[in-house]
């Protein structure tokens, strides 16, 4: 007998192949960000959380844009084209999903970053503190 698992076959590998290559379009990780950020970023990393949150800790370099605040005039000194990366708290929080569907809503290119503070705190890397 199949286990619970097994019951439903696994997508075709060609499938399989379409559907993780689709995932990477649409985030990134916290080791991928480090690296990026240590080599000259070619993005804008955006904390999504409230003010008080980021200011208790965040990923060094990122601005604080609250996910409900992000609009086309708050972004507006951007270029069209420039890449924003978001994050959150962590899985358990979905900011990080609002703030990519208003991007995405206003035109602009946008990856979650996976994990959000929680990740990036269990890569054990640093935070920075304060206001941006």
């Amino acid at each position: 007998m199949p286990s619970v698992v097994s019951q439903v076959p696994a997508a075709a590998s060609e499938h399989a192949a379409a559907h993780f290559a689709t995932g990477f379009a649409f985030e990134t990780d916290c080791a991928d960000v480090q690296q990026a950020l240590t080599q000259g970023a070619d993005f804008v990393l955006l904390d999504v959380r409230g003010p008080h949150s980021f200011a208790r800790g965040h990923v060094p370099g990122a601005e604080n844009v609250p996910h409900a605040e992000i609009s086309a005039a708050r972004l507006e000194h951007y270029p069209a084209r420039t890449l924003f990366v978001v994050y959150c708290a962590g899985p358990h929080c979905n900011g990080a999903q609002r703030a990519a569907l208003r991007l995405a809503q206003l035109g602009r290119p946008v990856k979650v970053m996976l994990g959000g503070v929680s990740g990036w705190c269990e890569e054990d890397f640093p935070l920075a503190r304060g206001e941006s």
